[in-house]
């Protein structure tokens, strides 16, 4: 009993060493926020690519959606014709139908699968925007001697923050954003 008390006081000293170098550490620490979301918002380069890429998808999409009705159409003929067809006419026509239908599955894969055309184009077009949005953050970080920037949108745990911290509208200003 009593040398677990004796642990307990030690780690309790410990403890209170280390929130005390933490704290102190925490001091020297300069923190500045930005909102990644404000920030893109107000990038028409952004809201441009964005805009052609939502344009690449919609195309996409309907040709998809051609591929698909074009198989729904051939099953369905299939269904209607297949008591008049031969045996071979209707392997055949089975044959037609699952090929069609892996072109669609195909089709989905080249434009939306996980390296598809869609994944690629967005990379060349956000992540230049990225790159940019980066460096004049860091260059902002460098000038106003800032330690850690943190991105507020994707900080769920932040409940409240000073606007003073508040570095988005700078960052737009490198950037040359109105």
């Amino acid at each position: 009993m009593k040398k677990t008390s004796i642990i307990n006081y030690q780690l309790s000293i410990i403890i209170a060493a280390l929130l005390m170098c933490g704290t102190a550490f925490a001091k020297d620490l300069s923190v500045a926020y930005i909102d990644m979301s404000y920030i893109l918002k107000n990038l028409p380069q952004y809201e441009q690519a964005n805009e052609q890429l939502s344009m690449l998808s919609k195309r996409w999409q309907k040709e998809i959606e051609a591929a698909q009705q074009e198989a729904r159409v051939m099953a369905t003929n299939y269904q209607t014709e297949q008591i008049f067809l031969s045996e071979a006419m209707r392997v055949q026509r089975e044959q037609e139908i699952v090929k069609k239908e892996q072109e669609v599955l195909d089709l989905k894969r080249k434009y939306f699968g996980q390296d598809g055309e869609l994944y690629k184009k967005r990379e060349a077009l956000i992540k230049p925007i990225q790159d940019e949005i980066y460096n004049a953050i860091q260059d902002l970080a460098n000038e106003k001697r800032i330690d850690v920037v943190k991105d507020r949108s994707a900080d769920p745990s932040l409940i409240y923050m000073s606007s003073k911290l508040d570095v988005s509208d700078q960052v737009l200003r490198k950037l040359g954003a109105k």
